[in-house]
């Protein structure tokens, strides 16, 4: 059986010189639901928790909010639903986001609408709701978790006693149980007017503030005296400042305005005294109309729920330099001036397999990054022959391959979600055959591990299995 496994892992190279479909692995939607009034979107957001081992699609409707069993990726099905405070058409938002075994739901419609805490311990078999209340919001357009320090940030939140706030924060120390730690209108005089969406970590937040004030970063560690820290308020093809996800090396920024016909954004925020835009690009659509909504960053890809183009990734291993490598068009219809297709997507689950919601035809389901990256065509044979022993491997390993062409090749070793394990060689190669044999840091454990082999016109993934 051992063999057998490996055998399986030892799969052939890839080159990557072209932008590929994803590999859709299942759909689900549920047509007696209704649309919404204002873009007859059924749809909305989308996340994914796990519970015994076992994956679950999180998707918002008109309706409430839906736990699809995705263990099985070719064949999920609807195992748990929470109906929204508020149902129907005038819902188009609802977001989520879970924190020690509790799922936290809001919606950003409705006047009797609440925030909802979900334990969903007990999938597939049933889900509980813990808390249902206006207590501290009854709408809030976007929430996020910042799980270091078990905090909730809403952006606004709608109360029935202050109107709207621009931002407030909640403790989850109990998690079943929030408490209110601060109210913000702006941070040190600067105005958090416009407020869309956040992403914290470490209790440093980047804020995003729609048409009127661009990108803000604030320290957030003393909630009574938060620190503004930057701003970034004009920038290359500047729009509605929507949402972003933060790199895992913590030096970039990407960032979707939400205006038809503009790109996102990579922007550089090592040095919080020089914020700036680094790189521009796109779903590389013909089509005036295109625009991206929501990002999210898994080790060295970006997902991009990207309206009517559907979802987009991109190799960000050069964050100067992103590379589009998958694409899958959810939406057929004509493009326009509408909101319309890929609403939310979601790369987190242990199998890495993608989740994608589409405003109108519901949960989509992709199969990981690298395993759509893998197949056993060479299209511009820049690079073949391909050799990689001993498999399986233990400290070190021998790599072969012949270059049809002159370059500059920079060899990588990657864990399953492409996130860098270790470098091992950048060198200028004449063209023909290279071989050589590398020491492999003796801490790694065993399992599963990419070579990844980069040029000028060539990136190639090796699948490897360390004992």
């Amino acid at each position: 059986m051992k063999n057998l496994i490996y055998a399986l892992l030892l799969l052939p190279m890839c080159v990557m010189g072209q932008v590929r479909e994803a590999t859709l692995l299942d759909n689900w939607d549920d047509e007696t639901l209704v649309g919404s009034f204002a873009f007859d979107n059924t749809y909305n957001e989308i996340w994914g928790v796990v519970v015994n081992d076992r994956e679950y699609a999180v998707i918002g409707s008109t309706a409430g909010t839906h736990f699809i069993d995705v263990t099985n990726p070719s064949v999920v099905s609807e195992v748990a639903f929470v109906a929204g405070a508020v149902q129907g058409g005038s819902i188009i938002h609802r977001d989520y986001h879970d924190y020690q075994g509790y799922l936290y739901a809001v919606a950003d419609e409705g006047a009797a609408s609440t925030l909802q805490i979900i334990d969903f311990g007990a999938l597939p078999d049933s889900v509980e709701v813990v808390y249902d209340s206006q207590e501290f919001f009854f709408r809030s357009h976007n929430i996020f978790i910042d799980t270091s320090s078990a905090r909730l940030y809403a952006a606004p939140a709608g109360t029935t006693s202050q109107g709207f706030i621009r931002l407030r924060v909640l403790s989850l120390d109990n998690p079943v149980a929030p408490t209110l730690l601060a109210d913000y209108s702006d941070i040190q005089g600067n105005s958090l007017g416009g407020i869309h969406d956040l992403y914290v970590q470490d209790n440093i937040g980047y804020l995003n503030l729609g048409n009127s004030n661009g990108l803000m970063i604030a320290d957030f560690t003393d909630p009574a005296a938060p620190v503004h820290l930057a701003s970034m308020t004009t920038y290359e093809q500047q729009g509605y400042n929507h949402s972003g996800w933060l790199s895992e090396d913590g030096s970039t920024y990407y960032l979707a305005d939400e205006t038809h016909g503009k790109d996102i954004k990579a922007v550089d925020v090592s040095d919080l005294t020089d914020v700036q835009v680094v790189k521009t690009f796109n779903a590389e659509s013909t089509d005036d109309n295109s625009i991206p909504h929501n990002l999210i960053v898994r080790g060295n890809y970006l997902y991009a729920s990207y309206y009517y183009d559907g979802l987009q990734v991109y190799d960000i291993s050069n964050p100067t330099d992103p590379q589009r490598v998958l694409s899958y068009d959810t939406y057929s219809l004509p493009n326009n001036s509408s909101y319309k297709g890929a609403w939310g997507v979601f790369p987190y689950l242990p199998s890495g397999n993608i989740l994608v919601s589409d405003m109108q035809t519901g949960l989509y389901v992709f199969k990981n990054v690298e395993e759509s990256l893998v197949n056993t065509t060479n299209p511009d044979e820049t690079l073949n022959d391909i050799q990689v022993s001993p498999q399986p491997f233990d400290h070190d390993i021998r790599v072969r391959f012949t270059l049809n062409k002159a370059q500059t090749v920079h060899i990588t070793m990657l864990d399953p979600t492409g996130k860098l394990v270790q470098s091992l060689d950048r060198i200028d190669l004449p063209k023909g055959e290279y071989q050589s044999n590398y020491v492999v840091r003796p801490d790694l454990p065993a399992g599963m591990y990419l070579l990844q082999i980069k040029g000028e016109n060539v990136n190639g993934v090796y699948k490897m299995v360390k004992m």
